[in-house]
């Protein structure tokens, strides 16, 4: 089952009594939660009724036993399990015995009053597991991955429309060039343009700009994206803001090679027919980056983009060995570019 048949599943009052919730998006995961709390408990009765455990501090046996102790003054329990390392292929806390037994005949007999969500900080379960197989048989499992590129993009579009504001042409591109593709930091600058624009409102890429703090790994991404299309002059700037920040030239360096490096593996990727989700999946990056990286992997042939990375590594020897001046080294650089 997937999030979406999930949720429409949950508003329509079919609840599962047990959910395994795993993946890399914490955001969407923490929302999914929210939303089962929502529908089953109410708002009243949440002090009672919504019961948090974190499996590094408690024995898996202590959640089961109150998910089987009848409820007080109110009908319906939810019960919150963090740092559920049980299902995963890590180390468990040495210092807690679990005792899966347990889960396992819980999930024979569950309770009707409790529902219980195990929350999993890890990209995949442990398939080997007899306790990731007889969850799968008797609770939902689901997969909180991070989202496609157009996916990301209509999730930045929504989550202005929801707060009542209109969003100007290119406005949600521009947002996560400036604040990265980390749903929780979205949604704060979104809160934050917003309020900004009011109810009715419109948020635009200037308000982005004035509004939105970019971080040095967005704003090295900027830095390329100018390089790549020759606007040196602006490359400049934002190399001059890095600057100003008190960001270390070597720093800068590595992470502008960093940037041609996966500009140069998507090009490569991609010419082997992988899919956008597969580079993802292989180079360990957001889709949302492939999308971009593949972008500007069309202004470089490989050739190009190899003898940049062979530059970057002289610069980088020449910096550390004080052969050069950091900065000036930077600057020539990004002027050889554009020669």
């Amino acid at each position: 089952m997937d999030v979406k048949t999930a949720v429409k599943d949950i508003r329509q009052g079919k609840i599962s009594p047990l959910y395994v919730l795993y993946g890399s998006e914490k955001f969407r995961m923490n929302e999914f939660a929210a939303a089962l709390e929502n529908q089953l408990i109410a708002k009243e009765d949440r002090d009672f009724a919504v019961i948090p455990f974190d499996l590094s501090e408690t024995p898996v046996q202590a959640v089961i036993e109150e998910a089987e102790t009848v409820p007080f003054m109110v009908p319906r329990k939810l019960l919150l399990v963090r740092d559920a390392s049980l299902f995963t292929a890590g180390k468990e806390n040495a210092k807690l015995e679990h005792r899966i037994e347990a889960l396992n005949d819980y999930l024979q007999r569950p309770a009707d009053f409790s529902v219980i969500v195990f929350m999993v900080n890890n990209d995949k379960l442990d398939e080997r597991k007899k306790i990731v197989k007889a969850v799968k048989a008797a609770g939902t499992v689901l997969a909180f991955n991070p989202l496609g590129a157009e996916e990301l993009l209509r999730w930045v579009e929504k989550a202005i429309r929801d707060q009542g504001c209109v969003m100007a042409p290119g406005t949600a591109e521009a947002l996560i060039a400036s604040a990265g593709t980390g749903l929780q930091g979205l949604s704060g600058e979104i809160d934050k343009l917003c309020l900004f624009a009011g109810r009715g409102g419109t948020v635009d890429t200037a308000a982005v700009d004035s509004l939105v703090h970019r971080g040095t790994e967005q704003t090295v991404f900027t830095l390329v994206e100018d390089i790549a299309n020759l606007r040196l002059d602006k490359a400049l700037d934002a190399l001059n803001e890095l600057l100003k920040q008190r960001e270390e030239p070597i720093k800068i360096a590595a992470l502008i090679a960093r940037q041609f490096r996966i500009i140069l593996q998507v090009k490569d990727l991609s010419a082997l027919s992988y899919s956008q989700g597969q580079i993802a999946s292989q180079l360990g990056l957001h889709p949302y980056a492939v999308k971009l990286a593949g972008e500007q992997a069309r202004k470089f042939e490989s050739r190009r983009l190899r003898q940049i990375l062979s530059t970057m590594a002289d610069l980088d020897y020449q910096m550390k060995t004080g052969a050069i001046d950091k900065v000036l080294g930077l600057e020539l650089f990004m002027l050889r570019l554009g020669a």
